[in-house]
């Protein structure tokens, strides 16, 4: 295992209200192994990683979601520390608001030299398309409608269906309905969805669908330092997501794939990038090319699938550069898996006939799961506690749903259908 400076703790930081975030939780095991003190602002005291053995102390992030309520509740927080902690942002929003304001951080916290600018190159779903172009490097097709005609127009012209995505999906406003990232298939899909603009809080993008399949998606994790040096950089294939086919991976394993490695190296020097980084592909087959798909500035919820054989992964490899200790060179580890069991178990349930690849012939054949880990057993139980619950809430509300569609007044299910135009039948789907 590298030497790490212990005296050093790291606060893990995420200001979504996603309990079920396993990113978190490894980034938690994987600093507290390592005999570093870890700390946490998150959206509650009682969320399956404040249980981990491997965090001192939970915080509340603000009800407040601007940069500025998460700036002064750092500043408080930097008073309790023994030392300057290492900042660790945990979703897009909290990496984008520690860049907004790191000049009146350093002084309490160690950080990336990350700016703005820098990050909204690559976070903003519209200005990574621009990026893309701008470089050419692979993309596919994307446009910014300015009207709702214009939307249907463009996913005419792009073809159904397509991908739509809002460019600052961390503006959505919670219990909205909204997705970041959806697949519409009519022209009233997108017509309703431009319509919520508003909303959203940001642009719609509308983006040509590649078509998924198996082995075509794949994942490059890795860590920037301060001297522009890419390490424990790898990439990895998603062989189950959730939801399938446009959704987080659910199981992944390491495996090298060059062509996205030179992709990923050339656009991170091209942007003169620093710290964690998590980026997306998608093959073409009809080209052969290898697409970027979405640029994420901080650790990827599966960043622990590259942990290699002494320990060493990108949330580490931070923590060491932070510190002024050096970071030794990465060991690939090909063949290891990493199963986050809700998700894979929900992708099973969706797609059961659709078979991961089989165990790589060389290379140590190991697993690790996001949740369960044998030295730190209680987040696992809390996370399927609360992932029940929330499995109930949701049976409760399409229940009530159904319920109400058979009340006294309507149309009997046994009654003829009463015709409907060609308008109607697509304002249903």
């Amino acid at each position: 295992m590298p030497s790490f400076d212990t005296r050093v703790p790291a606060l893990l930081v995420r200001l979504d209200r996603n309990p079920f975030h396993h990113g978190t939780l490894g980034a938690a095991r994987s600093l507290g192994r390592a005999g570093i003190p870890v700390h946490a602002l998150i959206e509650s005291r009682v969320s399956p990683v404040a249980r981990s053995r491997y965090v001192r102390d939970v915080r509340v992030r603000p009800a407040d979601p601007s940069p500025e309520a998460l700036v002064r509740r750092l500043g408080a927080l930097a008073e309790r520390l023994p030392a300057r902690a290492v900042l660790v942002p945990l979703d897009d929003v909290s990496a984008l608001a520690l860049a907004r304001h790191r000049a009146e951080l350093t002084d309490r916290y160690l950080l990336p030299e990350q700016s703005v600018r820098e990050l909204d190159r690559v976070a903003d779903k519209a200005a990574l398309a621009e990026t893309c172009r701008a470089l050419g490097l692979p993309h596919p097709r994307t446009g910014v409608p300015g009207s709702t005609e214009e939307a249907a127009t463009m996913a005419w012209s792009l073809g159904l269906p397509v991908v739509a995505k809002w460019s600052r999906p961390w503006l959505l406003p919670p219990g909205a309905g909204l997705r970041s990232t959806s697949i519409v298939r009519s022209l009233a899909e997108v017509r309703a969805l431009f319509a919520r603009t508003p909303q959203a809080g940001s642009r719609l993008l509308l983006q040509e669908l590649l078509p998924p399949g198996r082995d075509l998606d794949w994942f490059f994790h890795a860590y920037v330092d301060t001297a522009g040096r890419c390490r424990a950089g790898a990439t990895g294939r998603k062989e189950r997501s959730w939801p399938d086919g446009a959704g987080l991976t659910a199981v992944g394993r390491w495996a090298r794939n060059a062509e996205v490695e030179r992709t990923a190296h050339t656009l991170l020097d091209a942007l003169g990038y620093r710290g964690v980084c998590d980026l997306d592909f998608r093959l073409d087959r009809s080209t052969g090319a290898y697409h970027l798909l979405d640029f994420n500035p901080r650790p990827g919820a599966q960043f622990r699938l590259f942990a290699d054989p002494d320990g060493l992964d990108v949330v580490r490899a931070l923590h060491l550069d932070l510190t002024g200790r050096p970071v030794p060179a990465h060991s690939p580890a090909y063949g290891r898996r990493f199963v986050v069991e809700n998700y894979a178990a929900l992708s099973v349930l969706t797609s059961p006939r659709r078979r991961c690849p089989g165990p790589a012939r060389s290379g140590p054949q190991v697993t690790e799961t996001a949740w369960f880990a044998a030295d730190d057993p209680v987040p696992a139980f809390s996370m399927g506690r609360a992932w029940f619950s929330h499995a109930l809430r949701r049976g409760l509300v399409t229940l009530r749903r159904f319920l109400r569609s058979g009340r006294p007044g309507r149309s009997s299910p046994a009654a003829p259908p009463e015709p409907r135009t060609p308008a109607q039948h697509m304002s249903r789907r």
